[in-house]
């Protein structure tokens, strides 16, 4: 990335010069395979389109899109489609004729952008893509917004600081207080609650498998 950009940047401008790398790895190789390849265009589909056309020789159809309204994504998302060894020319004829469709269909630069903008959801993508194919979802999930934060890992927390620190901070600010980085939710622990914890604790605050339901 460019550290230099300022507030309006493009995304090109963001990516910068640079490589592509991938380093893959398996217990039954002797060694681990590391691809690499230049970045040409800045765009993220394209250039990890070029990695895996070059440094893996995967024949690919690739895109990725997003939509910003100021800093809010509005929308975002891509597929891959990748041709596996056996593929037939008559389903290699298809998929071609289901990507111009799709093309079509979204009419922008950024495909598929438009489609997801149109309130087109992934399957219904696929659904294109894959026409007289046999597509059958097997599985979708939905994104929300969830963090793994809690009041009982915050405790945890505090368990592994002496407890004569932890008494210190009690005095000098009448609680617990602590904010997760991740989704910004505030704790706070009266001297009270900290005390009945305590008095509660079991286990090993240390140890993941004591708290492993």
């Amino acid at each position: 990335g460019n550290p230099s950009l300022g507030g309006d940047f493009t995304l090109k401008e963001a990516v910068g010069g640079g490589t592509v790398q991938v380093v893959k790895n398996h217990p039954d190789w002797p060694r681990p395979y590391n691809g690499i390849t230049g970045i040409r265009h800045g765009d993220i589909d394209r250039d990890v389109g070029i990695y895996l056309a070059e440094s893996e020789q995967r024949s690919c159809a690739l895109a990725a899109g997003t939509a910003f309204n100021g800093i809010l994504c509005t929308a975002a998302g891509g597929y891959l489609v990748e041709r596996l060894p056996d593929c037939s020319p008559e389903t290699m004829s298809k998929m071609e004729s289901n990507l111009a469709t799709l093309v079509k269909m979204d009419g922008g630069e950024a495909l598929p952008t438009n489609l997801l903008l149109e309130g087109k959801t992934p399957v219904d993508i696929a659904e294109v893509l894959l026409d007289g194919l046999g597509f059958t979802p097997l599985d979708s999930l939905e994104p929300q917004v969830w963090c793994e934060c809690s009041e009982e890992k915050l405790f945890r927390s505090l368990r592994l600081l002496p407890r004569e620190e932890v008494d210190t901070i009690l005095k000098e600010e009448g609680k617990i207080e602590a904010r997760c980085q991740f989704c910004g939710t505030v704790y706070r622990m009266s001297p009270q609650d900290v005390e009945k914890r305590f008095s509660k604790a079991t286990g090993d605050p240390s140890k993941d498998a004591d708290f492993e339901s």
